[in-house]
């Protein structure tokens, strides 16, 4: 006798209840293979926007704090290093007063495509850049967001300092995924000095040296330079500093870990339930089965693979879709997008596949186990007494 053809038979008698039973399984994998992409999304997001031989060097207490300028040419005399850029932070404000939504920051043009050569911007925008007081380096984000163009001008006002600036852009970030706009630090100095105060700090010191081989050194130095001062420094790697500053999607992937768990255990719940009814149901078939000779050890095998094959393909169906659905997404958006941020690149590897049928088929045994051991186990003779 062929059993898969009883198999299939069985699962195929009340088609809503399995249709519904697979669903919500095969929805719960899909969710399940969704959230196990953040942890290594996140890492990959943090290496893809960080340099291994870029430094950012600010204040020991916090991003706060400001550090003397001064320290900026100390930086740059350091053996190994190639190039040094003091920001600071502007915090400008444009459509909604008081609102920022995009950062931006006061910078030495002349150090930029020292420091920030991956970046890619154009020479001519650079030299641009040098020669206009006003000018702005934008990154393509923001550009987009608000329809700006190179030549056009916008004002921000400052939530930081007591002025409202006019710039001019005079080119871009050619990265989808920058926000940034920068502007000349000697432009905002001139401003605050028209208000009689002088611009001799800086916010962060971001620094780039010659050979990855030589981040952890220099980073010793920049530290030992400023130690017992009144601003001392702590220094670390471009992807630490962002590891740091987005420490709050930690927290987050350990709440999407445990939902994951919570989902899984609900699925669990809901193939069990549907294993222990379609076993009351024909209870009285299976006695009858017992009582032609058919053994515990089928009976109990028979039942598992109808709740194992339902949760494998249901499961598997879930996981292949999330699969296809993150790889469509890197594929018409190039690997990012504006509105999805960070989770583009949360992908499905077949790795999380795996781990979703896995997930599945586990599913699928344990729930079937306990209602087929019972029916398998309970005499004949007891179970005939119930149904007549």
């Amino acid at each position: 006798m062929k059993f898969l053809p009883l198999i299939l038979r069985n699962l195929a008698r009340n088609k809503l209840r399995t249709a519904l039973t697979g669903g919500a399984i095969g929805l719960a994998v899909l969710l399940v293979c969704f959230f196990l992409t953040m942890p290594a999304g996140i890492d990959v997001f943090l290496s893809q926007i960080a340099s291994n031989v870029r430094i950012s060097v600010h204040h020991k207490g916090g991003l706060v704090y400001q550090m003397p300028f001064a320290y900026v040419n100390k930086i740059r005399a350091v053996p190994g290093v190639v190039g040094a850029d003091g920001v600071t932070w502007f915090g400008g404000a444009f459509e909604e007063e008081g609102h920022v939504t995009f950062p931006s920051f006061a910078i030495e043009p002349e150090h930029v495509a020292a420091v920030w050569p991956d970046y890619r911007i154009d020479q001519i925008a650079l030299e641009r850049f040098r020669s206009h007081r006003d000018g702005a380096i934008v990154g393509r984000q923001t550009m987009e967001k608000y329809g700006w163009r190179v030549g056009q001008e916008v004002t921000l006002r400052s939530t930081v300092w007591p002025v409202a600036l006019t710039f001019r852009i005079v080119g871009e970030i050619p990265n989808a995924r920058a926000p940034l706009f920068w502007f000349q630090r000697e432009y905002l100095a001139q401003a605050m000095r028209a208000r009689g105060v002088s611009l001799d700090i800086v916010g962060i010191v971001w620094v780039r040296v010659a050979d990855p081989a030589l981040v952890d050194g220099v980073m010793a130095r920049f530290d030992a330079m400023f130690r017992n001062s009144a601003a001392e420094t702590s220094a670390e790697t471009e992807k630490s500093f962002f590891t740091s500053f987005f420490g709050s999607l930690q927290g987050f992937v350990t709440i999407i870990l445990l939902v994951t768990g919570l989902v899984a255990l609900c699925v669990l719940c809901i193939a069990a339930n549907t294993a222990s009814m379609a076993v009351r149901e024909r209870a009285r078939e299976i006695a009858i089965l017992r009582a032609i000779g058919f053994g515990r050890r089928l009976i109990f095998t028979t039942l598992v693979a109808e709740s194992t094959i339902l949760a494998t393909l249901a499961g598997g169906s879930g996981a292949l879709l999330t699969y296809a659905f993150t790889a469509a997404v890197k594929t018409t958006t190039g690997g990012w997008n504006t509105e999805l941020g960070p989770l583009s690149g949360f992908l499905v590897s077949p790795g999380i596949v795996a781990q979703g049928v896995g997930l599945a088929v586990v599913v699928g045994l344990v729930a079937g186990i306990a209602p087929a051991y019972g029916a398998a186990r309970k005499p004949v003779a007891t179970t005939l007494r119930e149904i007549f």
